[in-house]
C-alpha cells in the first residue's frame, strides 16, 4: 500500500481542487467576462420577452391574432424571397 504520504497527498489534493475551482471560478471579473456574454447568446433579450402576458380572453385573442399576421407576414416575405 502507499502509506500515510499517499494518504496526506489524497487529503490535500481533495481539499486543493474545489478550493481552488471556488476561487477561481468565483472570481466576478470572470464571471463578467466569461458567463454574462454566453448567457446573452442563450436567452433572448428583454425586449424579445413577453412582458405583459394578457389575462383576459379578449387580450389573448388579440395576442394570437398579432401572433398570426407576423407568421403569415414571414411566410408571405418568405415565398417572395423564393420566387427570386
Amino acid at each position: 500500500m502507499g502509506g500515510p504520504n499517499l494518504e496526506v497527498f489524497k487529503f490535500s489534493l481533495y481539499l486543493f481542487v474545489p478550493i481552488a475551482a471556488l476561487v477561481h471560478f468565483g472570481d466576478p471579473d470572470w464571471y463578467r467576462e466569461h458567463v454574462i456574454p454566453y448567457r446573452e447568446k442563450l436567452f433572448p433579450s428583454a425586449e424579445r420577452t413577453a412582458q405583459r402576458i394578457p389575462k383576459d380572453q379578449s387580450g389573448i385573442r388579440d395576442e394570437l391574432n398579432r401572433i398570426r399576421a407576423e407568421r403569415l407576414a414571414k411566410k408571405a416575405a418568405r415565398e417572395v424571397d423564393e420566387e427570386k
